[in-house]
């Protein structure tokens, strides 16, 4: 067995308790425990990407740890055998260790780890234990996929070129210190959140060896093989071994068509390329069927609206014969996976703010066959499944009491789900943690019907009275749900009620309601919020007093539209929020995607539009003291849109804070401390403003 790392250690007896639910001490044992902290942002463990080999009889899952010592985030491989008799690491010490996958006869394992300094894809042998890279690429191989035959894999990886200069420079002189030379760009998004500024090249679709060997590259020119621009895509082999099918940008203004691709076949040994879509939006995630006969893929025609759901279709090889399979859920579809049999595709999808696995049969008739899916850290949606052949489904488990878990779900007259792991079992039986209750309430603004859940302090006791915090989520598009939430969990473990809905504009509910707020967001989700607080204070256990707001991303952009529609918030806190949507669409990585899909069109175009939905427009309107969190590295919602609200604030003489945070990109989970940093803050902010009339 593989030295385990001595942070560890602890963890790993309860670890081994497998099978055994976690049971929840008595009311009086409980108010002895003590509450989530902040502290324990380093303790909690999550598992993320589990992947069933073939025969159903094992499960390797990435466990996802945090190190004090370092301040950061790592990952390693654990086996499970699927009915939950082993339970042991693979993988060990301060390394970063992802994309597990199987061979297909279940003797290897493909994985990539940066364990040897940068991150190149390895081979495991499973009888032996014995592990060793297979490639040694100047960029990292993203989503390994094995050959039907299991002699060679493929991935997709960034092939570097020159970086632009214009111009000759000059060359310095024997012996001399000069600073760094300019940087020159011809690109529009020349940054990416969580990437950092986009090394020059293209994204690459390869083929290696199995056994090692030079990599080979199947596709070229200057154009990006991936659904998104930099970022980590797949690729699917026929079962011949003889091509490859994949998502590309294979247009001279990718860049600012951010939502077209293409899916492409490839020949493996010639780079002879077949397309095998061709309309306005997005195509990905292709698959072809194990007969080799299909290629079930996601995708949209893009009506450039600020939602579509995304459907599953299916093709013949050729690129004859489309039709759409998902028209009976009314819910966006991904991460498809083809039944062994061929009659039939896997995908993932949210309804209602839970995260399901779905078998959608060729006719487009479906059945769950899993749920309660999710990534455990927060409440937003997520989570990861993979399929055995004979169509146990093993995925990550989280529920609003439960961080991920490894689960899997059998079918047949026996059909079951079963919690394999209990990763956090021994940290949880020492905490106490606040009991979730879902609430449905009615909109002001038109009588909707909206979703939330709130979230009790530990001892909760309903005759008495707490301060409230609204907390929004982010994307906009994008749901809460019914899962784990450590952020949410530790607000209320310092004694606030805390309440996260999904107004419209939310997913999971259908498309019609996700776009509610095409063009007009934001706007009417005030009302939808805000009958929320009202909802909750209604319960009789809320101060009506002690009223505070939260929220990152979007959810930043609705804290600041909350204050500038209502005092009654004591005090808020806008994580990384939009401010002005002309800078926005100027400065993020996704500008050109928010100026062709969320806004009119460009900001010189559409003036009014974009005036009435800055949150400049309110600035006037708020009283309210309010903190701005965002880190220096975040792309996505650049630093520059904190400060002009702080200064707007400033200048208005309203109570402000503006927070820096180095070296974090959106959301601010990238290192520990920071995230711990963002909890201590907001209660440190809502505390120093209790009792403070604005």
């Amino acid at each position: 067995m593989p030295r385990i790392r001595s942070l560890r250690a602890a963890a790993l007896a309860g670890a081994l308790a497998l099978s055994v639910p976690f049971a929840a001490p008595t009311a009086r044992a409980q108010a002895a425990l003590a509450k989530l902290s902040a502290a324990d942002v380093f303790k909690l463990e999550y598992a993320s990407d589990a992947q069933i080999s073939a025969d159903g009889q094992w499960i390797v899952y990435v466990r996802r740890t945090s190190d004090i010592q370092t301040d950061r985030r790592y990952g390693t491989l654990w086996l499970l055998r699927s009915d939950g008799t082993v339970h042991r690491p693979i993988t060990s010490g301060r390394v970063h260790d992802e994309s597990p996958r199987w061979s297909p006869d279940g003797k290897r394992l493909a994985y990539v780890s940066d364990r040897g300094g940068s991150a190149q894809l390895y081979i495991r042998y499973m009888d032996t234990g014995e592990s060793f890279p297979i490639t040694s690429a100047p960029t990292p191989p993203t989503n390994p996929a094995w050959s039907a035959d299991g002699t060679q894999l493929a991935y997709v990886a960034l092939a570097p070129e020159a970086a632009l200069v214009i111009g000759k420079p000059l060359t310095p002189p024997p012996g001399a210190t000069w600073s760094a030379p300019p940087k020159y760009t011809d690109k529009f998004a020349f940054r990416f959140n969580d990437v950092g500024e986009v090394a020059p090249g293209w994204m690459h679709a390869f083929v290696v060896r199995a056994d090692g060997g030079q990599p080979h590259q199947v596709t070229s020119g200057n154009y990006h093989h991936a659904g998104l621009p930099y970022q980590p895509s797949t690729v699917s082999w026929t079962p011949d071994g003889t091509e490859l099918v994949f998502s590309a940008r294979r247009i001279d203004d990718w860049e600012l068509k951010t939502t077209e691709s293409d899916l492409w076949a490839a020949n493996v040994n010639t780079g002879a390329m077949r397309r095998l879509t061709e309309r306005a939006g997005p195509d990905q995630s292709p698959v072809v069927s194990p007969d080799g006969k299909l290629i079930a893929y996601t995708g949209y025609d893009d009506r450039h609206v600020g939602y579509q759901n995304t459907m599953l279709y299916v093709m013949n090889r050729d690129g004859s014969g489309k039709r759409t399979l998902s028209t009976k859920i009314d819910q966006s579809v991904g991460r498809p996976i083809w039944a062994a049999d061929s009659k039939g595709v896997y995908v993932q999808f949210d309804e209602k703010g839970n995260t399901k696995v779905a078998l959608l049969a060729l006719d487009g008739t479906f059945k769950v066959v899993a749920k309660n899916l999710g990534s455990g850290t927060s409440a937003y949606s997520g989570g990861d499944y993979s399929v055995s052949r004979d169509g146990s489904v093993a995925f990550t488990l989280s529920t609003p009491s439960i961080p991920s878990e490894v689960a899997v779900a059998t079918t047949g007259p026996a059909a079951a789900t079963k919690t394999l792991t209990s990763l956090n079992a021994a940290l949880l039986a020492n905490r106490q943690i606040g009991k979730v209750e879902e609430i449905w309430y009615k909109s002001s603004k038109d009588q909707r019907n909206v979703q939330g859940w709130i979230i009790t302090p530990p001892g909760f006791d309903p005759a008495k009275k707490y301060p409230l915090i609204l907390e929004i989520h982010g994307g906009p598009f994008a749901n809460y749900g019914d899962r784990f939430d450590e952020e949410k969990q530790i607000m209320a473990a310092n004694g606030s009620v805390v309440l996260y809905t999904n107004p419209r504009g939310s997913t999971s509910y259908g498309e019609e309601f996700g776009n509610l707020i095409h063009h007009a967001y934001p706007g009417d989700d005030f009302y939808d919020l805000n009958s929320g607080v009202d909802a909750v204070i209604a319960k009789g256990y809320i101060d009506a007093a002690q009223l505070y707001v939260t929220g990152g991303s979007g959810g930043g952009v609705l804290t600041a539209w909350m204050i500038g529609h209502t005092d009654r918030f004591k005090a808020a806190l806008a994580f990384y929020p939009v401010i002005n949507w002309e800078s926005f669409v100027l400065t993020a990585d996704m500008g050109a995607k928010a100026a062709a899909d969320w806004m009119p069109g460009l900001p010189w175009d559409n003036t009014e539009n974009y005036a009435k939905r800055s949150l400049l427009s309110v600035v006037k309107n708020v009283k309210t003291p309010t903190l701005i969190m965002t880190g220096e590295e975040d792309f996505r919602t650049p630093m520059s849109e904190s400060e002009q609200y702080f200064k707007a604030l400033k200048l208005r003489g309203v109570e402000t804070v503006l927070v820096r945070v180095p070296d974090e990109p959106h959301g601010i989970r990238r290192r520990p401390s920071h995230e711990a940093a963002k909890l201590t803050t907001l209660q440190g902010w809502f505390d120093q403003h209790k009792g403070v009339t604005p």
